[in-house]
């Protein structure tokens, strides 16, 4: 069974975030620039909350709000909804599934250490399905 810390010790450790003062253009503009589905929003190195393309379509674009005028601190999602490094993907996966959310911010010690998407968790299934997969046709041939 797969856990967290092994799908972030895995991961690039870049950690990209904005404040909540940012304007959320300034989050859109990330996101794009980075290839990433959410940003983390931080206050120094507290984790205040989280904010995705969900959010900017539902609370921005929906509501025609400005993005270069709103402030992240207005759409994103907060409380935030962590995980340890000591919890299993399916953990994960039920989580996300549960919550409808696609991102988890990894937390160790109060502190972020990294954030999970749920194409890491996909991506973690089909690799140990394919590893007992392959443990199953080796023992068969045996």
């Amino acid at each position: 069974m797969t856990m967290v810390r092994q799908l972030i010790d895995g991961k690039i450790r870049t950690l990209y975030s904005v404040e909540p003062e940012d304007p959320v253009l300034e989050a859109i503009r990330q996101m794009a620039e980075h290839h990433v589905g959410a940003l983390l929003v931080m206050k120094g190195s507290e984790l205040k909350g989280i904010i995705s393309e969900r959010d900017y379509a539902r609370k921005v674009i929906l509501h025609g709000r400005s993005s270069a005028e709103t402030p992240v601190g207005e759409i994103m999602s907060s409380p935030v909804i962590t995980v340890s490094p000591q919890q299993s993907v399916q953990d994960c996966m039920k989580l996300m599934t549960e919550r409808r959310v696609r991102h988890l911010p990894v937390l160790e010690g109060g502190r972020v250490i990294g954030i999970i998407s749920i194409g890491d968790l996909v991506k973690a299934v089909i690799e140990d399905q394919q590893q007992t997969i392959e443990q199953l046709e080796s023992y068969i041939h045996r």
